[in-house]
């Protein structure tokens, strides 16, 4: 199997790949070789690999425990025929500053790093290096090379405790900088075609936008409540084409293959202007 993801390797995004795989072939050969797990330059070619079929799946983070729901991807997910999550994986991140060795931090001008990994430092980045600039990378990986290209030592990078290829004379802190030490990022096992949902689930996720007018958004919530179900998160986002409009993004504690479950579906459905089964999954 090849499972896409965002790189390049030794990124968050890359060790969901790798568990993934692990998880999709019960052990054997995981986490072999590029072959298995690709690296992509950003989301959309992620997803867009998958649609192609120059890969069958992609590792999607799709929610931060600090930030929420990750916009992009909720969009991209949305946006993006004929794809479902089949899988999910939570990932505890962990961020230290990366930088060349002997430095001090008043001597640190810039600071590389994904912007999620960025806001998630603000509160240390404020406190102990407030007059570097930060910059923002494609990834906590692309954003280590960057720092390690500077040999002036005036470049930083964040990235994950897991990051072991450093360059000879850069070193990485000993403490977490995250500003919440308990930070979890939740990733999605992105398939193409419904027939790969499973037959059933703990867990059943899908978007829907309801009218604009009074109350639209509380009979949904009712709809789900009468069948006894229990939302997981809510999430909503601008519907682009719709000024006005929202579409909220759910996440139930529920089973796909549950009859009250596809009433519950269909009765939404019926019920808003648009409804979408985004997948349907376990939780490990």
């Amino acid at each position: 199997m090849k499972i896409a993801f965002l790189g390049p390797e030794g990124s968050y995004s890359h060790l969901a790949a790798k568990a993934f795989l692990a998880s999709e072939s019960k052990g054997e050969n995981a986490g072999g070789g590029w072959d298995e797990c690709i690296p992509f330059r950003n989301f959309a070619e992620v997803l867009a690999a998958v649609t192609s079929g120059k890969a069958d799946a992609a590792a999607l983070p799709i929610e931060n425990s600090l930030q929420g729901g990750v916009s992009q991807n909720l969009d991209l997910l949305q946006a993006t025929e004929d794809m479902y999550a089949m899988k999910e994986y939570v990932l505890r991140i962990e961020h230290h500053l990366i930088y060349k060795e002997g430095t001090k931090l008043s001597e640190i001008g810039r600071v590389y790093s994904h912007r999620q990994a960025l806001d998630q430092c603000l509160e240390y980045l404020d406190k102990n290096l407030p007059f570097a600039s930060l910059r923002e990378t494609e990834s906590t990986a692309f954003g280590l090379t960057k720092a390690m290209e500077d040999e002036s030592g005036k470049s930083a990078a964040i990235a994950g405790a897991h990051a072991v290829h450093l360059r000879n004379g850069f070193v990485m802190g000993e403490d977490c900088i995250s500003d919440e030490k308990h930070n979890f990022t939740h990733f999605l096992l992105i398939k193409k075609g419904e027939a790969s949902l499973p037959t059933h689930s703990q867990r059943v996720f899908f978007s829907a936008v309801c009218p604009h007018r009074k109350g639209s958004l509380l009979e949904l919530l009712q709809i789900i409540a009468q069948y006894s179900i229990n939302m997981t998160k809510i999430e909503s986002r601008p519907v682009k084409e719709m000024p006005g409009h929202f579409r909220f993004f759910i996440e139930a504690d529920c089973d796909i293959g549950s009859a009250d479950v596809q009433k519950m579906l269909t009765a939404i459905k019926e019920n808003t202007l648009e409804c979408k089964l985004l997948g349907a999954y376990s939780c490990d």
